[in-house]
């Protein structure tokens, strides 16, 4: 059996391992120097998963793991892309006359987010030559396109002098391209969340982020103290190596299906029924009635997951906010069973890693990102994140499933220029 292998984070600053590789991987590759290095964090989410884009509340942190872009504005509206992934290969777009979808792969990401500045009347913003270098997984849940599309826009944000990274509220705009080009150029379907996290988190917080409609920067993101040494705790996060995709249908199925709910029950979204609940004064025979009101069971299963997902991240926070650790574990294991049970995201990887991180002790765990695949967190104690990561991986294994990888998540801060 394999040792399980817990991916390192890349060192940031000038003097960076992370920022020396992507210089050097775009002067090997262009034969020129780039203009400067930004990174940007892939994130992952404590609690509140397929809340944001129905208005909910979300609980992320980033990650210390980042995507390091080193990048060169030119004179003309080409793109060339190299990635430490396959850095024998250019990819290759042309922002005039760009329509969504237009660019395939990877590339699609970058690009769009040209494309969607673009598009958002920022028609200075011009081609460029960008190289990037990642240690944040790819395909484990953990926002490794959030990770590069946030960089990219905050790249371009700079080298344009478009004037909207250095504040939070400016951050939004930047946010909004990121988002439009992971949906409409991808095709990959995104709340928001991610880009949130990745533009928006600081070191030792999670960020309580409420997507609502019509907030402002200030109304939209509390900073939560998340400093899990004073507990005594890890947060370990393990990623399943199972296929994560969210661009093959199933997501985008999901939010549909919480679209049309919301509709038959007359109201924006489902953030609406969710406070309506919340304030009743008997909220299991509010949720019992709203769910009455839809004659579909899969729509019923999928607000039921959302109503009381969002209902989880606030005494999540409360409960962590007082040490109850018990109680916050309590709300990570039964926020994967609704996952797994009404909004049928997760797949046996997944389960199996969180039964067995909780026969391993843990206060709780769960599935975390769009599922199908991915990563699970478990809340473990101080020191035990390799005993567990290893139990999982026994179990894997004697399944003949693929030898699961981790890492130690520690809420850090988010993208920013490193030289």
């Amino acid at each position: 059996m394999e040792t399980v292998e817990f991916v390192e984070a890349m060192t940031t600053g000038s003097q960076g391992c992370g920022t020396r590789l992507a210089q050097q991987l775009f002067r090997e590759t262009f034969k020129y120097e780039a203009e400067g290095v930004w990174s940007s964090p892939g994130r992952v989410n404590v609690i509140g998963e397929h809340t944001d884009y129905n208005a909910g509340l979300c609980l992320p942190i980033a990650l210390p793991h980042r995507t390091f872009l080193a990048l060169r504005a030119r004179q003309d509206d080409k793109v060339r892309l190299v990635s430490s992934f396959a850095p024998e290969q250019i990819e290759l777009a042309e922002l005039h006359g760009l329509q969504a979808g237009g660019v395939q792969g990877w590339a699609a990401y970058p690009v769009g987010v040209a494309w969607a500045l673009r598009k958002a009347g920022f028609e200075q913003v011009g081609g460029f030559d960008a190289a990037f270098v990642s240690c944040v997984p790819v395909g484990s849940g953990l926002s490794s396109s959030a990770a590069m599309t946030c960089s990219t826009a905050l790249a371009l944000d700079d080298v344009y002098q478009l004037g909207y990274g250095s504040t939070d509220e400016g951050r939004l705009t930047l946010i909004d391209a990121a988002i439009r080009s992971e949906n409409e150029m991808a095709g990959a379907s995104t709340g928001g969340l991610d880009q949130s996290a990745s533009m928006r988190c600081q070191s030792g917080h999670a960020i309580e982020l409420d997507c609502k409609p019509g907030l402002s920067a200030l109304q939209s993101v509390k900073q939560v103290p998340f400093d899990l040494l004073v507990h005594g705790l890890e947060l370990l996060v393990l990623d399943t190596q199972a296929p994560h995709q969210l661009n093959d249908g199933q997501y985008a199925a999901r939010r549909k299906s919480c679209e049309d709910a919301a509709a038959t029950l007359g109201v924006d979204n489902l953030r609406v029924v969710a406070d309506e609940v919340a304030s009743a004064s008997d909220s299991q025979q509010a949720l019992d009635e709203v769910l009455g009101k839809l004659s579909d069971p899969t729509q019923r299963k999928r607000v039921r997951h959302v109503i009381t997902e969002i209902a989880r991240v606030g005494q999540f926070i409360d409960a962590f906010g007082v040490g109850d650790i018990d109680r916050a574990g309590q709300l990570l294991d039964a926020s994967h069973d609704s996952l797994r049970d009404d909004y049928e995201v997760t797949v046996p990887e997944l389960d199996i890693a969180v039964d067995v991180a909780r026969l391993q002790g843990a206060y709780g765990a769960r599935m975390t990102g769009g599922g199908f695949g991915g990563s699970i967190i478990a809340l473990v104690k101080k020191g035990q994140s390799q005993l567990v990561a290893q139990e999982v991986a026994r179990e894997f294994d004697r399944l003949g499933f693929r030898c699961p990888r981790a890492l130690a998540a520690v809420a850090s801060s988010s993208a920013e220029r490193e030289v």
